[in-house]
């Protein structure tokens, strides 16, 4: 398809009447927060962060498709932007000809923020001029921050030099975003509700493939925190589902290293220790399972019932005699 009719199809898209769109205006629930949608220049990986006092906001705000891009759309939030933006954007139009054509349709564009970013890095983003004080955006290469209803006219810029400065992977710099916005003094009414997600570089069709973090807080009196811990749960779970399709292989040698670093990251998780425990099992360790699984036991009993409906499906390599002593622990 060339790029005239690229564009054509591209527009087609937002066949909204202006009734419709006059309809989003007094329907619309209000969003004001900060938020930042980034790309990560060495893997393509792309996302979008969001807090704001507003109960369950990333279901409004936050938006992201792999291979296309994210999408932020806040203030007396558009929830359309988010999917006719990326829409757009799939079809080849760049983030600023995306916001802009948006824009052009919405009779309550004044008191819209929006934010867009493509695959390519390119980004766009914009303020309306009735968007509550303290309100603005900072765009860079691979990234953009916004912010309306600030304590401070400071929050976006920190935002953008903690994007900027901070090492780590895309979600971690996303949330040093989200912290230093925090930091500032944020949403003038407080904390409530934070998001985030990214997606990779390149889509495969597969949502369960292409999503690598969907994480939300909708009600907390420190969401941020909360995406920290959820974020650390998340990355830990990775390990168990690498250690998952290590198992399924018969390869327990990998399952047990992939097992232990997510019961490192997370010790007290009984899961984690579980499946630890069974690959240390079935890597000759028994009697280094033995212990972690008699505290197990101790703590929940169904434990020890699961224990042994492991040994039919064969996930559990064990003898009589020790299947014996953990049933008897």
């Amino acid at each position: 398809m060339n790029s005239f009719f690229k564009l054509v199809f591209a527009l087609s898209i937002l066949s909204v009447t202006s009734v419709k769109a006059q309809m989003y205006v007094k329907a619309n629930p209000f969003a004001h927060t900060f938020s930042i949608v980034a790309r990560d220049s060495v893997t393509g990986d792309m996302g979008v962060a969001v807090q704001s006092h507003w109960f369950g906001v990333g279901s409004l705000v936050a938006w992201a498709k792999a291979g296309v891009g994210v999408v932020a759309t806040q203030s007396f939030v558009n929830p359309s932007f988010g999917p006719k933006g990326l829409a757009l954007m799939a079809n080849g139009l760049t983030p600023k000809m995306a916001v802009t054509n948006l824009l052009d349709l919405d009779p309550g564009k004044e008191v819209r923020q929006v934010a867009m970013l493509n695959a390519q890095g390119d980004v766009f983003a914009y303020t309306g001029k009735n968007c509550i004080e303290f309100a603005g955006q900072e765009m860079g290469r691979n990234f953009s921050v916004q912010a309306n209803l600030m304590e401070k006219s400071t929050v976006w810029p920190a935002m953008a030099k903690a994007f900027k400065t901070t090492k780590g992977t895309l979600a971690e710099r996303l949330l040093a975003a989200l912290d230093a916005a925090q930091a500032e003094g944020g949403d003038i009414r407080g904390k409530q509700a934070a998001a985030l997600i990214v997606v990779k570089a390149e889509g495969s069709g597969n949502i369960w493939e292409d999503t690598i973090v969907n994480l939300r807080v909708d009600d907390s009196d420190d969401p941020i925190k909360e995406l920290h811990r959820l974020l650390n749960i998340h990355t830990a779970y990775e390990f168990m589902n690498q250690g998952d399709l290590a198992v399924e292989k018969g390869d327990f040698k990998l399952a047990k290293e992939n097992y232990m670093k997510a019961q490192q990251m997370n010790p007290d998780n009984m899961e984690m220790k579980f499946w630890y425990a069974v690959t240390l099992t079935n890597n000759g360790d028994y009697k280094i399972a033995k212990p972690i699984f008699a505290k197990i036991f101790k703590d929940h009993k169904n434990w020890q019932v699961l224990i042994q409906r492991l040994i039919k499906p064969k996930l559990l390599i064990i003898n009589d005699q020790q299947l014996k002593e953990l049933i008897n622990l």
